[in-house]
């Protein structure tokens, strides 16, 4: 198990994109937690939308006084096997596993838990990312505070991964998930949070670029600056429907011959074993059309910073954000376009039906044809898409930024240490 190092975050920079109610509620919070000692642990350190919460989260903590501080797994490609598996099982896939890979999975498990009694002083509050990391509280002593926070769809699991996985949730104080559909009946009553994520608008990926460094950024890739593109930002994953994003603007291109995509994956998550296979299917499925431009490793750099930067001008450029998803735990990179004031196009699953309420500051779409339609429609009527963007980014500032975040996770550690609530006023984050 690897500590991340971590830059600054300060809540201050908030100041004039939050309410000041939420600002009072956060350092409120807070003082009533000065050096509470609090690790987060996840599987990977960059990659996927945990790690960039994480990134940001973990020092706003420490700004505001707590000790807070993130470690990820140890590299262990048989391991990332088997929770790949339970991701994809998790989210709805048909899912078996074997005797051996259940195995794997205790062990691995069993190992981060005892890597976790060596850390120097035992923390105040242990909270475990998703299911590769969910049996680490088998291996702890049960009166410690331990949160599971899980990140993806749970809605329609498979069977032999929900009755894997159910039981271990009652090991944790609390659970916390991303959608109040996603809180299985088996989960212990009484103890779900659900906790809408949230970005940071201070990273490269989101803060904001100048129109001669955006238009400069995105040159870079090939794509003619003349012509319209559309973009969608995820990683190479079944559940983001990459082939689908093709058909769609396959459909268009015959209304709109000028149209360019580009799907933009950055560098693979470590954890996802699928990424590369995925990546060069989809590769073979854009053929050889010059305005399809598919961005990963190659066509980008192994300067994390530098390709956040790039996503952003790709983002910020786009005349439309598609995220095509079929399963979706919640969709940050919807929240970053939606943030830079583009019009999105969304699957109509999971997390995304949170962020965008159809036809008011967004589409949601269920099929490829569906797709073509409102991507057309928006190309056609700029005056639709300047609208539904600029609504779009009202809402990501009103629900959907860091210091929200910040604040569930304070007001929930006051109620697992038993400290009285001082009835700040708690915005809805998940209803039109």
């Amino acid at each position: 198990m690897l500590p991340v190092k971590l830059g600054v975050g300060r809540l201050k920079d908030y100041e004039g994109l939050v309410e000041p109610s939420l600002r009072t509620r956060v350092t409120s919070a807070a003082e009533r937690l000065q050096g509470l000692r609090v690790v987060h642990i996840n599987a990977t350190p960059f990659g996927g939308g945990v790690a960039e919460i994480l990134r940001s989260l973990v020092p706003m903590m420490n700004d505001l006084g707590l000790d807070a501080s993130w470690c990820v797994l140890d590299h262990d490609e048989a391991f990332f096997d088997v929770t790949k598996k339970l991701h994809n099982g998790l989210q709805g896939k048909p899912t078996s596993l074997s005797a051996d890979e259940v195995a794997r999975y205790w062990r691995h498990n069993e190992e981060t838990a005892r890597q976790i009694q060596e850390l120097g002083g035992r923390p105040d509050i242990l909270i475990l990312h998703d299911a590769q990391v969910l049996p680490v509280a088998r291996f702890l002593p049960a009166e410690r505070r331990m949160i599971w926070h899980c990140h993806v769809d749970l809605t329609t699991p498979d069977e032999t991964v929900r009755d894997l996985v159910e039981p271990l949730t009652h090991l944790y104080s609390r659970c916390i998930v991303s959608m109040p559909d996603y809180a299985s009946p088996g989960m212990p009553p009484g103890r779900v949070s659900v906790f809408p994520p949230a970005i940071d608008v201070f990273t490269a990926k989101n803060q904001w670029l100048s129109l001669e460094l955006t238009r400069s950024l995105v040159a870079d890739f090939g794509i003619d600056l003349g012509r319209p593109l559309v973009t969608q930002v995820s990683r190479f994953d079944p559940w983001k429907d990459p082939w689908g994003v093709i058909d769609a603007y396959r459909l268009v291109k015959r209304e709109v011959p000028v149209l360019q995509l580009a799907l933009a994956g950055a560098l693979m998550a470590q954890d996802d074993p699928e990424g590369i296979a995925v990546l060069e299917d989809v590769r073979r499925y854009a053929g050889d059309d010059p305005d399809i431009h598919v961005l990963a490793d190659k066509e980008l750099t192994t300067d994390r910073f530098e390709n956040a930067v790039r996503v952003n001008a790709l983002q910020r450029l786009s005349s439309v954000v598609l995220q095509k998803s079929v399963r979706e735990g919640f969709g940050l990179t919807v929240t970053e376009a939606m943030w830079k004031g583009r019009p999105v196009i969304g699957g109509d699953c999971g997390g995304i039906r949170a962020q965008i309420w159809d036809g008011d500051n967004g589409y949601l779409v269920s099929d490829v044809g569906a797709c073509a339609e409102r991507l057309l429609y928006l190309l056609m009527n700029p005056p639709e898409a300047q609208r539904l963007g600029a609504r779009a980014r009202d809402t990501v500032r009103q629900r959907f930024l860091m210091p929200q975040l910040l604040a569930d996770y304070l007001s929930l550690f006051e109620e697992m240490l038993g400290l009285p609530s001082r009835g700040e006023e708690v915005v809805e984050r998940t209803a039109a």
